[in-house]
């Protein structure tokens, strides 16, 4: 099992940028997909962005929401995930969580993913 903890959400306003990040711990990460999903009060899960594991072709995948303004990095030797948000909207608004998948194929699908983290919180005001 893989522990994951997430940091760096906070309050910001409309148009500024965060960049969060997910520690994982208790397994190899450089062979494990993550992602990034987020909720809001009152919806769903959704999915944020998601990054392929090492040792194939880079992979990565964005929900339409955040295309253009959010990025997803990795950082293997510090066994890091990050995920970059630019020009943040209100919209934004939800607790991010960091999740990962040792086998996953799909990489927008929460269920392919075994392990979350706690989620940080990240509000944007207008």
């Amino acid at each position: 099992q893989v522990q994951l903890v997430e940091s760096g959400g906070g309050l910001v306003q409309a148009g500024m940028s965060l960049r969060l990040s997910c520690v994982a711990s208790g397994g190899t990460f450089r062979r494990l997909q993550m992602g990034w999903f987020r909720q809001a009060p009152g919806k769903e899960r959704e999915f944020v962005a998601a990054i392929s594991r090492s040792g194939m072709t880079p992979h990565y995948e964005y929900g339409d929401s955040v295309k253009g303004r959010f990025t997803i990095s990795r950082d293997n030797p510090k066994n890091t995930v990050y995920l970059q948000m630019n020009s943040l909207k209100p919209e934004d608004t939800a607790v991010y969580y960091c999740a990962a998948s040792a086998h996953g194929y799909y990489y927008d699908q929460d269920y392919e993913y075994d392990d979350w983290g706690q989620g940080t919180q990240v509000t944007v005001s207008s």
